[in-house]
């Protein structure tokens, strides 16, 4: 197994990204294709077939190479099956079966999981997570997701949604969420929440503030922009800051007294904010952590950025793999 290789693949709604990767996580080979979604996402399957095989053909590599592909994917993924459904940005809204279609064409074992659990084993194997058995991963993007790894292995819960830590409650009277509930951690601490919150706070905060005056006279403000207002000093974007951190300190507060996690990694665009933030949400953390394991969960700023779904691919090949040889 030492001398072979693994083919990870991060499946988004723009592109397609691939890597070879070795056992021990280093990066050998990276390319990406664009995304085709066109015909109800039909060629989606047959690209990555084919930048594969290519990539194989060009390289002088068999099927005997490799160890797996691993991918990760949006959508409702049944990884047992080797199937998607309800990819709805990639417009597979009809059942997918990707492995059996990936496994025929290119005879090399294929895993398959969903992508924020993909991009949480990535963290925790090479990134943020220093290879620690206990971590949770938290990703701030569109939208709030998330994965759990417990004494190394992902959890899936009874209907494989285990992780889906963007709909816990945060404000019982807050906004209405898309999946029909109010005050998930989605609807504030993502990055369309960061500036939904901006906005509406700009209305009521009563003194004067650089980042209001742009808000009220309707300049385009995301949350990168509120970030380095906070950290600029501006006193109107440090309470819009204070607010989200304490939201994620509720929510990892949270996470922290079901799970006892050594490591609470926090990706995703929102975390690009770095250090700045992650003191925000360390201050809160401790108001709502259980006192016995307040000072032993560490909250980190994820690592691999763009790598850690195709490195987390790569690492549920070895997950999977290693579980397989054991149970046979």
């Amino acid at each position: 197994m030492e001398d072979k290789k693994i083919i990870g693949i991060d499946l988004g709604g723009t592109s397609v990204k691939f890597a070879v990767v070795s056992t021990e996580g280093s990066l050998l080979n990276q390319w990406s294709i664009p995304t085709d979604i066109s015909d109800h996402g039909s060629h989606i399957t047959p690209s990555i077939i084919g930048s594969v095989l290519s990539f194989m053909n060009d390289h002088g590599y068999t099927s005997k190479d490799f160890i797996g592909i691993g991918m990760g994917s949006p959508g409702t993924v049944d990884r047992h099956a080797g199937t998607v459904i309800g990819a709805y940005n990639l417009n597979w809204d009809q059942l997918q079966p990707v492995r059996e279609q990936i496994e025929n064409a290119t005879g090399i074992p294929f895993f398959i999981d969903n992508d924020a659990n993909v991009a949480a084993l990535g963290e925790q194997w090479i990134g943020a997570g220093h290879n620690e058995p206990n971590v949770v991963f938290v990703t701030l993007g569109t939208g709030v997701g998330g994965g759990v790894i417990m004494n190394n292995q992902l959890l899936h819960g009874a209907k494989g949604a285990a992780g889906e830590i963007g709909h816990m409650t945060v404000d019982r009277k807050g906004y209405a969420c898309t999946c029909g509930k109010l005050g998930c951690l989605e609807t504030v601490a993502s990055a369309t929440g960061v500036v939904r919150v901006a906005r509406d706070r700009a209305d009521t905060y009563p003194d004067s503030s650089k980042l209001k005056d742009q808000i009220k006279a309707g300049d385009l403000v995301d949350t990168k922009r509120i970030m380095d207002a906070a950290k600029e000093g501006d006193a109107f974007a440090v309470s819009v800051v204070d607010e989200i951190s304490d939201y994620l300190g509720l929510a990892c507060g949270n996470i922290a007294n079901l799970l006892n996690p050594s490591t609470i990694v926090i990706g995703g665009g929102v975390s690009k904010a770095g250090e700045f933030l992650a003191d925000k949400i360390r201050e809160r953390f401790k108001l709502y952590a259980f006192p016995t394991i307040r000072e032993d969960t560490h909250i980190r700023i994820a690592e691999l950025g763009n790598d850690a779904g195709v490195i987390g691919a790569s690492s549920l090949v070895l997950n999977e793999s290693v579980y397989k040889h054991i149970s046979e």
